[in-house]
């Protein structure tokens, strides 16, 4: 998680009951649902609570077929989703310490076995996926969630080698180059899955439209940035202490 915390004047504004994010910053007014043929669902740490800058909501309203849950840990894929269904017949995101430059592929959608390796028939197992899952965090968030639900395991893995970097920029920092946000991966994970690039033309459209809102609200609302936390002498685990002259 960044290390700020919220103001209290942003916490008293009305949030939208869709996307959960402060009115000035809610651009749901005019959102389009794509219809997806694949399933998503989103797993979303509980501890991801960036309400400015965070797409998961976005992204389940962005989609005919998508389920948003949140939590660390569920029985099952069935009890995660709320119906049954074949955990063979679904792929999750997760990249981990995989890295598609690290394989011999030209792909964008790569799926890889228990030991990180290439599946021999891409399109064959990519072709015969019915849903995907999607975590929501930072990337250890998405690791707690990966190791706290054994049944993922059951799942094809697949792993994005996007040749863009992440719309956010300078907004939000990630730690590996092809790291992306959870409307950009979703995105770019469907299109490749369905042959349907409109279906993320939409995403991304909404994820640029969603970035210029809030550049425009914190322009009109310095008040709502984030405040740092105070600066602390890690060396001895307190805040330096301020001399006087």
């Amino acid at each position: 998680m960044p290390d700020t915390i919220l103001p209290s004047q942003l916490d008293a504004v009305p949030e939208c009951p869709d996307c959960g994010k402060p009115e000035p910053f809610c651009i749901c007014n005019g959102v389009d649902p794509v219809e997806n043929r694949i399933d998503v669902l989103i797993l979303q740490h509980p501890q991801e609570q960036d309400r400015l800058l965070g797409t998961a909501r976005l992204t389940a309203r962005m989609l005919s077929k998508a389920t948003l849950k949140i939590g660390l840990s569920w029985p099952s894929l069935s009890k995660a989703l709320g119906r049954e269904v074949d955990p063979a017949h679904w792929a999750v995101l997760y990249l981990g310490s995989a890295k598609v430059a690290d394989l011999v592929t030209d792909r964008d959608v790569v799926a890889i076995d228990r030991k990180g390796d290439l599946e021999p028939s891409q399109t064959a197992v990519l072709r015969g996926i019915e849903g995907v899952i999607v975590l929501d965090g930072t990337w250890s968030q998405a690791k707690a969630l990966w190791w706290r639900n054994a049944w993922m395991l059951k799942c094809q893995r697949v792993i994005l080698g996007p040749q863009q970097l992440s719309l956010y920029g300078k907004l939000r920092r990630e730690p590996r180059r092809d790291g992306l946000s959870t409307i950009e991966a979703t995105g770019l994970l469907l299109t490749h899955l369905e042959k349907r690039p409109e279906i993320a033309d939409a995403l991304f459209g909404a994820f640029d439209r969603m970035l210029t809102t809030y550049r425009e609200a914190v322009k009109a609302h310095p008040e709502f940035l984030p405040k740092p936390r105070p600066k602390r002498d890690w060396r001895r685990g307190r805040k330096p202490v301020r001399r006087k002259s």
